[in-house]
């Protein structure tokens, strides 16, 4: 016979389950693409658009159906530490990006032509949606695949360890397309650096806003 203590935790497990799958595929699927091609504004706003959606369905999904607190997934009221170590963050992945293509990529004659290329396409577009650009990559990315991602395979297995390989692979996989190759290595350190960094912390705005000063010195000082 199960018992109550037994359902309720099969039932947090799936809806786990269910929400980390969704998590994982959504973003790696080219639907801001499928519905919105080509580079107009509009078609860029509305894939903006379709990723902050990704971050309020999983919100809603913790929240309404698994009807979990927000702190849950480290979102909580940021403090005076928050705003340090995100600093510190961010200065740990600068240097990786500025060490990976100021030393190893003209050290080992690494192509990184497609990189460059695509950073030249943000930095041609206007500031205002450049801004929006690094917002959202600063907010919903943390959102998923940090806080969700991170907790929910926490709570399915209890491996730390293996929550981070899983936020780790799946950020990286999602800046493949367009960059190329060598900028998927200081994306993967990156990506390490901010999973280490939330499991430390549990402090989501944290993350936040080391992923924002990151983005925005290559973004946003241009």
């Amino acid at each position: 016979m199960i018992s109550s203590g037994q359902h309720d935790s099969r039932r947090a497990n799936l809806l786990a389950l269910c929400g980390l799958t969704a998590a994982v595929v959504l973003p790696l699927l080219p639907i801001g693409k499928w519905i919105a091609p080509g580079d107009s504004i509009a078609a860029l706003l509305t894939r903006e658009a379709i990723w902050w959606l990704y971050a309020a369905a999983v919100l809603l999904w913790l929240g309404v159906v698994e009807r979990l607190p927000m702190n849950s997934i480290g979102l909580r009221r940021p403090t005076w530490k928050s705003l340090a170590f995100a600093v510190l963050g961010a200065v740990a992945l600068l240097l990786v990006f500025a060490i990976h293509f100021g030393v190893i990529v003209r050290v080992f004659h690494l192509d990184a032509a497609a990189a460059i290329e695509q950073q030249q396409i943000i930095l041609s577009r206007p500031y205002w949606y450049r801004v929006i650009l690094v917002l959202r990559a600063a907010v919903v990315e943390e959102i998923l695949f940090r806080g969700y991602i991170i907790e929910k395979v926490r709570q399915l297995t209890g491996s730390g360890l293996l929550a981070i390989a899983l936020s780790v692979l799946t950020f990286t996989w999602g800046h493949f397309t367009g960059w190329g190759l060598v900028h998927l290595i200081p994306v993967f350190i990156s990506a390490i650096i901010l999973a280490l960094l939330y499991v430390w912390r549990r402090d989501l705005p944290s993350n936040m806003l080391a992923h924002f000063l990151t983005d925005g010195a290559g973004f946003l000082l241009r």
